[in-house]
């Protein structure tokens, strides 16, 4: 599936970049389906190692959904290309921000959940790079439009980032200023974020200052948690939380927070 993103701003440049996703694999909800939560790998990671860890969870009203990036040149790895929803050169607070790519697969999450059923409650969430992109897309949600100026389509009822950074960190409180709808949207998203104290990809003080940052523009429902001897990947207790978190957030039937 490919989405073909129109060019922003002024029309200078050109070109349009198409982006060619890979295979997305659905894990089905084994009990009544209440919600239905795109889930977002890592940098060269796919759709299908998370969807075997996320069919093991005791959440059985939840539909996974987990797409795979498109496969592209990765500055970060001088240009070798790998699976990525966007481009990234450094993974830092002044790094900047490939809008392009972003909108592209903030887009292509959005059309996921377009297509599912009326009165189920609609989610984000990944790991790394896939949790960038998923806060991403939260402020896409608040702000009513993506990067490029068209307009986001669904409705978001819980964000889970693990080990993930916010790109456009910089810019959102400027974003949200004088939007009376965006600062409604904003104080009422439940997000939860977890981090590693000892990550040595994406440093945990840049995940808590991007926790910061959408608190200071008006993100109220948000959730911080600090794991101390964690790096960059998960375990078992942060995979509690979230279980925990979600059905609580979602108001799940027949799950039981434990």
């Amino acid at each position: 599936m490919s989405y073909n993103n129109p060019s922003s701003g002024s029309g200078s440049r050109s070109a349009r970049r198409t982006f060619e996703f890979g295979r997305t694999h659905v894990v089905r909800p084994k009990g009544k389906h209440q919600a239905t939560i795109v889930w977002l790998h890592g940098l060269g990671d796919k759709g299908s190692s998370w969807s075997q860890l996320l069919e093991t969870l005791p959440l059985s009203n939840i539909k996974w959904i987990c797409p795979t990036a498109p496969t592209r040149p990765v500055a970060l790895f001088g240009g070798f290309s790998c699976t990525a929803w966007f481009d990234v050169g450094d993974i830092s607070e002044d790094a900047p921000d490939d809008l392009e790519g972003l909108d592209a697969s903030a887009a292509h999450v959005a059309n996921l959940l377009s297509t599912e059923p009326a009165g189920i409650k609609l989610g984000i969430g990944g790991f790394s790079m896939g949790a960038a992109t998923a806060l991403y897309s939260t402020t896409c949600r608040v702000l009513g439009k993506f990067g490029n100026g068209n307009l986001y389509p669904v409705d978001l009822s819980a964000i889970v980032g693990l080990s993930g950074w916010l790109p456009g960190s910089r810019t959102l409180r400027n974003q949200m200023e004088g939007s009376l709808e965006a600062a409604r949207r904003a104080a009422s998203v439940p997000i939860l974020m977890c981090h590693g104290l000892v990550d040595d990809v994406v440093a945990y003080q840049l995940g808590q200052k991007s926790a910061q940052a959408l608190s200071s523009a008006g993100f109220r429902n948000l959730t911080f948690r600090t794991y101390n001897a964690m790096g960059h990947y998960t375990i078992p207790e942060e995979t509690d939380e979230v279980c925990n978190w979600l059905t609580v957030t979602l108001g799940l039937e027949g799950s039981r927070a434990y």
